[in-house]
C-alpha cells in the first residue's frame, strides 16, 4: 500500500550510476560486482546472501537499462557468470 512522503525522514534523488562512471574500460564484471559497485562496495565485497539478493534486486535492471553502453561475455565455465563491461 502506498504511503505518504511524510512518513520518511529524507528523501534523496534516485540517481545511478553510468556504465561509464561505474566500470573500469578494459574489464569485465559479474552481476554480483556490479551489484556491489551500485551500492559503493568493492567489487569482492563480503556480504551475505539476503543482502546479496537485494543488491541483484538493483544491478539486473541497471544492466538491461544500459545494455547499449555494455558488453557481455559468455561464461567461461558452467559454474562461472556471465561477465559484463563496458562497450568501446
Amino acid at each position: 500500500m502506498p504511503v505518504p512522503k511524510s512518513e520518511f525522514d529524507e528523501l534523496h534523488p534516485c540517481d545511478f550510476y553510468t556504465p561509464a562512471e561505474l566500470l573500469e574500460g578494459g574489464r569485465m564484471y559479474t552481476v554480483y560486482e556490479i551489484a556491489r559497485l551500485l551500492q559503493g562496495l568493492q567489487p569482492d565485497a563480503e556480504i551475505d546472501p539476503e543482502t546479496e539478493e537485494i543488491l541483484l534486486d538493483w544491478a539486473i535492471p541497471w544492466i538491461m537499462t544500459n545494455a547499449d553502453d555494455l558488453v557481455v561475455a559468455e561464461p567461461r565455465t558452467d559454474e562461472e557468470p556471465g561477465h559484463y563491461g563496458l562497450a568501446e
